[in-house]
């Protein structure tokens, strides 16, 4: 065992039922088993000299043989007794003891005449001795510099108003002379009083945010609600809406159609009466021309005048056509309905997005708002504007993609 294993890494002192671990260092017993109780379960498993880690705990070899332990057995005077189980080392997160040499273990008070940490063992001297009778033990605290006075290099005891801080008593003598001082106890109960007035606050605070939020979250599931039903019941409508456009189409296609028709069979009337009556007149002119023809004069005077006398007897309906019919009228009047239609959708368009406009679902209150809270910061909470349509143009921004053919031919209709 060489020179530098004499003592424990621990402890400090002369190794005591000395044990060895697979890095080859070697430790008291009783401290490397108080040192790894106290260790992180959940973690590994450091040696305290080489910080070689183990992910599971080694068990220690006993050294019994050795040499020191020979002569530690042999040696007329008693070691130190053993540690308690309970010692602890202060970790990375734990206030040290200011006596300590060495590893540190955990302080467990301050004192603020010391401006000092002590552990359990050197804790004793200031319960058990009258030097210390005065002084101040405090449960340990760290960054224990924020306790001294940076000028003095005393502690502070004081509490300056006027200036608004803490001060010790050699700061009363020249740079606070004549301020209005108290005792740090005393500022200590007033601004206790204060801050439970201010927990009282954040708490009412805390409690009114909560129903507000709630309140919040029961609007947007209500308006979420609406906008379903609004969204469904305007879908239906504009479904009626198109349908009883296409109604409208079809009358105008039925009447078109119908009065087309009628026109086709008055026109396929007359055509075949003209027919007939063309035929008949010449017949008529056939006769005629055989009749100027026959050599026998009784028959041509009695023919004659048959058909003299038939001729004129006859008077045959004269059929006016009207060369400036046409369905142009029916366009005319179809185009005006379109007209009239697409500026009344577009009124009516408007007036509903200025009555949904002016709604305001939620706002913030500027009137309560804390002046430190920036313009920008604000703005969040403020509703978007939203600028108004007012053509057609402006509402076809609006039209959602894949929308159904149908509703896109209306669209262009209109």
């Amino acid at each position: 065992m060489s020179s530098d294993q004499e003592s424990c890494h621990l402890c400090k002192e002369h190794l005591r039922d000395p044990v060895s671990i697979p890095c080859g260092h070697v430790f008291c017993s009783i401290c490397l088993k108080t040192y790894w109780d106290h260790a992180d379960p959940s973690g590994s498993y450091l040696c305290p000299q080489c910080r070689v880690a183990y992910n599971k705990r080694p068990t220690p070899r006993r050294m019994g043989g050795s040499r020191h332990s020979t002569i530690q057995r042999n040696s007329e005077s008693f070691p130190p007794p053993p540690p308690s189980p309970d010692y602890n080392y202060a970790g990375p997160q734990d206030v040290g003891c200011d006596i300590c040499i060495g590893k540190k273990h955990k302080a467990i008070k301050t004192c603020l005449m010391c401006l000092a940490s002590y552990c359990e063992k050197h804790l004793k001297p200031h319960y058990e001795s009258a030097t210390f009778k005065r002084h101040k033990l405090v449960d340990e605290i760290g960054h224990l510099d924020r306790q001294i006075c940076p000028q003095h290099q005393k502690g502070l005891e004081l509490f300056c108003r006027t200036d608004q801080m803490c001060i010790c008593v050699l700061c009363t003598v020249k740079e606070h002379k004549g301020h209005d001082m108290v005792s740090a106890e005393q500022e200590r109960a007033e601004e206790q009083q204060r801050l439970g007035a201010t927990q009282a606050e954040i708490q009412e605070k805390i409690h009114d945010r909560l129903k507000q939020m709630e309140e919040l979250k029961q609007a947007v599931d209500a308006l979420k609600n609406s906008a379903h039903r609004a969204l469904q019941e305007c879908e239906k409508m504009f479904s009626d809406m198109m349908r009883s456009i296409e109604r409208m189409q079809q009358e105008m296609t039925k009447l078109i159609s119908t009065n087309k028709r009628a026109a086709l069979n008055n026109a396929e009337g007359h055509v075949e009466r003209l027919t007939h009556e063309i035929a008949d007149l010449k017949r008529r002119d056939n006769e005629i021309t055989q009749l100027s023809r026959t050599e026998d004069h009784i028959h041509f005077i009695q023919s004659y005048q048959m058909l003299i006398a038939q001729t004129d007897a006859e008077e045959l309906p004269t059929v006016t056509v009207n060369p400036y019919f046409t369905f142009g009228p029916v366009t005319k009047a179809v185009s005006e309905m379109k007209q009239h239609l697409n500026e009344f959708s577009n009124d009516e368009l408007v007036k509903v997005a200025k009555a949904v406009n002016k709604m305001i679902f939620c706002q913030l209150d500027e009137s309560k708002k804390r002046q430190s809270i920036k313009s920008d910061e604000a703005a969040m909470y403020k509703s978007v504007p939203v600028q108004e349509p007012q053509y057609r143009e402006d509402f076809m921004r609006y039209n959602r993609p894949g929308r159904s053919s149908r509703g896109h031919r209306m669209a262009h209709q209109l």
